[in-house]
């Protein structure tokens, strides 16, 4: 008889707080029979599929209507509405000039706008994916019990009260509590980042509510794999229910806001937008009370469209688009791959770096430096996993099979570890069956490389050096039990039977540091508590009670080699009679023989130091988010120069304990955060922000990516990194290296630089085009100096060309040595509105001088205008390089693509006056070569304006 629907439980509980017994009775299941058919359709529809649920987005038709919502654009689009109706009242009325072609300014306009838009919706309807990622994760089909009978159901068809069956290499598709296990070894790296499978039990019981995700060892979670032994497990959680489906809830909740440079564009508009209006009803009042009334309204019309078009940059769309996707092309080249454009100058505003220490401030590749056992302190030289270096004692090179002591903790390293040491061939690889062999036949094509954890290949690596061989000990001392490693225990223990006990004649003796016991339990862990379950220890070949006094020197010693920035581990042993029950680990893991410690050094990267520096200089601030002992992380913050001596780092327990308001006020002062979990790190990201920083954050693991999603810039790891971190991440580091994203940064502060320098250029020309034509009504000319067509031109080939070249300058020498651009800084800050403005004057000034002259003195006036705005441009555009530096002083090489734009475009130039069809088609004249030689002088005025500004702003900053 099931549980009607309303009796059956919320899914949103402690499963692992309570026995197999109770979950199974609490969901009205049956470990052997499973579910009836009609009970998998009722709670089917009670709970629902097993999906992970997205949040509707955008419509693709909603995304590209917003692009029509910028307000430059429909400023645009009131222009070409405009224009098309004093196009068709002349048609209908006959006004129209002869040969002119209808409408062709509304089109180009509308042309424009559609490109812009368009432009707009291919950069804003890429879907996000780190949802789809976390969906990716559930496994198709799933091996079930229902109805007594094994089956295969679709992972999405799958229900709480399932039983599932798992066995090695399937996906696990739900959470769940475990009923039967056999051997089971699931690899949570996926959800909790951490790289060792677990070693799952059916028997765990009595955990805490406070007991973290990867001590949860009797229960299974969605997006795991099973990667040794089988099992059989009740499913308490499906979609949104799972922990995977917890952390797709907090992506979503974490909103997406502007990029600096997404709010700076807004802002760039509605200047623009308003000052443009408001030049124009200017222009038009003015007009209207010099005439004396409306009877130049129509010509006042036409000026102030012109105006409005020359007021809109519009090739700027574009030109950014081309600088970001450069910037992007760039970053790659330096191993930082770009998942969003907008992201390229995103990364010149950051101020705070929160990384990760292993394999990206180190080179996560652990070798032992230290050896201490009682009364020895031994150094080890080598380097990385290549099994050949010297034991050191004051200097002195020793040999380790003359201490007892030393070579049982070797063997025990051996013993106490699932990793594999291999010699990594170019072409090819072979296991090291025989350590000494393999090292003769090395011929330097190839390295020593580590097959599973690289601190248990660190041991592997130590013993080779003392010709102790993995394969011949696990020969001779057989695993036959084992108490796996978790973060709970903190230690790992295996129970080895000797080939002596069973009477095989031939093998090979074990050094006689081992009793002549059938059984032997090797213990490796944190030293403090392995040293806890010590009553002896191990001297020559002599056993010795452990003494209070002993206990506090090996305590110093670990307290030394932490502090020196070391990983330590505490080895013991235990003989025994027989081989205990699995759930006896407590009883056995008594009266230990204490061997000694291990310290071993991830070596800090090279380059990680000096981008360290760099990014100090640069006003950007790292820190060190690490799951290390506090000791540890310390030492190589120090080293690296993260932190100060005697600066506090702040552990994972202690953040638990802090406030949301107290965490804000210590982010301000701590650069280490040690023994924390993923999860901290959106606290920490959050805290950050809080405090006005912008930050990147760095991550791998899936519990990263609301951290990743929640920080200004998120980094995903590109060798190590899950598909889920990646795709909530803006930037991939393909090498997994801190002084990548250094580079990246330098890297975004040129885009950003190089975007205002080509605003500069553009908006200086556009203000000079945009008072020339409202000076024109106003000096009683009667036509427009330009028209809308005319206007196009220069904004989109005269301006953007150049404006292209321009976003491949070269970077300037102090661009790390600034300040971070503040996320807050307006587009016309340090100067630029300023400059903007004041060039915008004198280009109108020069234009105006010459309009007028021209007016009285040529015919072709109005090409002239024309002619000697976009000439004046290209002189702009040389000049602008630089804030400082003469062109003369620049390398004209160092940017062959401008003085490429500049000779193109003067081309184009002179083909819109010069061929026929062109000439006809954009409303110019033929120019005399008098006349072409006078727009020239004109022309470079700005140029030597600007040069003129470099040499007065020298002198000022001399005299200072």
């Amino acid at each position: 008889m099931t549980k009607s629907s309303h009796s059956l439980p919320n899914l949103d509980r402690s499963w692992y707080t309570q026995s197999i017994e109770q979950t199974l009775d609490l969901l009205d299941t049956n470990s052997d029979v499973g579910l009836s058919t009609s009970e998998v359709e009722l709670r089917s529809r009670l709970y629902g599929t097993n999906e992970i649920e997205e949040v509707a987005g955008r419509a693709a038709w909603e995304i590209l209507f917003d692009q029509f919502k910028d307000l430059m654009l429909l400023m645009l689009v009131g222009v070409a509405v405009v224009s098309g109706v004093l196009d068709l009242i002349d048609l209908q009325s006959g006004g129209a000039a002869a040969g002119e072609i209808p409408f062709k300014d509304t089109i180009a306009i509308m042309l424009i706008v559609i490109l812009n838009g368009v432009l707009g919706y291919l950069q804003e309807s890429r879907a996000e994916k780190a949802l789809a990622a976390l969906k990716s994760l559930s496994a198709p089909k799933v091996r079930v019990i229902r109805d007594s009978e094994p089956v295969e159901v679709d992972a999405k068809d799958l229900v709480p009260g399932d039983v599932m069956l798992l066995e090695a290499g399937a996906q696990v598709a739900a959470d769940g509590q475990l009923i039967e296990v056999s051997n089971l070894q699931v690899s949570e790296s996926a959800l909790t980042g951490e790289a060792k499978a677990v070693n799952k039990q059916a028997t765990a019981e009595g955990l805490s509510e406070e007991t973290s995700l990867g001590d949860r060892i009797g229960s299974i979670f969605t997006g795991t794999e099973v990667t040794h032994g089988r099992a059989k497990a009740v499913v308490t959680g499906i979609g949104m229910h799972t922990e995977l489906g917890k952390i797709a809830s907090l992506l979503q909740s974490v909103e997406a806001e502007d990029t600096p440079l997404q709010q700076r564009m807004n802002q760039l508009s509605k200047t623009l937008v308003t000052g443009s209006l408001v030049l124009v009803v200017l222009v038009i009042v003015a007009g209207v009370i010099k005439s004396g009334g409306f009877n130049r309204f129509r010509e006042l019309v036409e000026v102030s469209l012109s105006m409005a078009v020359a007021v809109v940059p519009e090739g700027l769309p574009a030109v950014i688009t081309v600088t970001l996707a450069l910037g992007t092309q760039r970053m790659v080249r330096r191993q930082a791959l770009i998942r969003k454009l907008t992201a390229v100058e995103t990364l010149g505003s950051v101020d705070t770096i929160c990384s990760d220490k292993t394999g990206t401030l180190t080179q996560n590749k652990m070798v032992v430096q230290e050896v201490v056992t009682q009364g020895k302190r031994l150094k080890v030289t080598g380097e990385g996993y290549n099994p050949t270096g010297n034991f050191f004692n004051d200097e002195e090179s020793i040999i380790p099979q003359e201490y007892p002591e030393l070579q049982a903790l070797l063997i025990s390293g051996v013993l106490c570890n699932d990793a594999f040491l291999k010699y990594q061939r170019q072409a090819s690889s072979q296991e090291a069956k025989g350590i000494a062999k393999a090292a003769e036949e090395q011929d330097g094509a190839g390295e020593w490389m580590i097959l599973g954890d690289p601190t248990e290949g660190a041991l592997l690596s130590l013993a080779g050096k003392a010709s102790f061989e993995q394969e011949s000990l696990s020969h001779q001392l057989i695993r036959v039990g084992e108490f796996p490693f978790s973060s709970t225990r903190k230690r790992m223990s295996v129970i080895c039977e000797s080939i002596r006990s069973r009477g095989v004649e031939g093998a090979i003796n074990v050094p006689e540091i081992i009793p002549p016991s059938p059984y032997v339990m090797f213990t490796k862990g944190s030293p403090e508590l392995v040293l806890e379950l010590c009553q002896q220890f191990k001297l020559g070949d002599q056993i010795v009670a452990l003494t209070p006094q002993h206990r506090e020197q090996v305590l110093l010693e670990n307290d030394r080699m932490a502090a020196q920035g070391l990983r330590v581990l505490g080895f013991a042993y235990k003989p025994m009679e027989f081989v205990p029950p699995e759930e006896e680990e407590s009883a056995t893991e008594q009266d230990l023989i204490w061997l000694g410690l291990v310290g071993m050094w991830d070596a800090p990267r090279t380059e990680a130091k000096i981008a360290v520096s760099k990014s100090r200089t640069a006003g950007i601030r790292p820190l060190m988010i690490t799951g290390d002992h506090q000791l540890t992380a310390r030492a190589i913050a120090q080293q690296l120069g993260i932190a100060e001596d005697g600066e506090r780092v702040i552990t994972g327990r202690e953040l638990e304990r802090l406030g949301a308001e107290e965490l804000e006020r210590e982010v301000e002062s701590v650069s280490v955060y040690a023994r924390v979990s993923p999860e901290h790190k959106l606290r920490i990201v959050q805290a950050l922000q809080k405090q006005g920083k912008f930050v990147a954050m760095t991550g791998d693991g899936v519990n990263d990516a609301p951290a990743l999603k929640q920080a200004d810039i998120g980094i995903a790891m590109g060798v190590t990194g899950t598909d889920v971190s990646k795709e909530a991440s803006d930037m991939v580091l393909l090498d997994d290296n801190f002084a990548t994203i250094v580079a990246a940064t330098e890297e975004g502060r040129v885009v950003y630089a190089n975007i205002r320098r080509f605003i500069k250029y553009i908006l200086g020309s556009n203000v000079g085009e945009l008072i020339t034509i409202g000076a024109a009504p106003l000096m009683g000319l009667p036509d427009v100096p330009l028209s809308p067509l005319q206007i196009l031109w220069m904004n989109l080939v005269t301006d953007g060309l150049p404006a292209l070249a321009l976003a491949v300058e070269p970077p300037e020498p102090n661009v790390m040595t600034r300040a971070p651009i503040s996320p807050n800084e307006s587009v016309f800050a340090r100067g630029l509105g300023a400059y903007i403005i004041r060039i915008g004057l004198i280009f109108a000034l020069i234009t105006i001088v010459l309009m007028w002259w021209a007016f009285q003195n040529h015919e072709h006036w109005r090409t002239m205008v024309f002619t000697s705005l976009c000439i004046a441009q290209m002189g702009h555009a040389l000049a602008v390089r630089s804030n400082y530096q003469l062109t003369l002083e620049l390398n004209p090489f160092s940017n062959p693509y401008l003085l490429a734009s500049v000779a193109v475009t003067t081309a184009l130039q002179l083909l819109l006056i010069y061929v026929p069809a062109l000439r006809d088609f954009f409303g110019t004249e033929i120019l005399t070569v008098s006349e072409l030689l006078i727009c020239l002088g004109f022309s470079s005025l700005i140029f030597v304006w600007v040069e003129l500004e470099k040499l007065v702003m020298r002198w000022f900053q001399a005299r200072r």
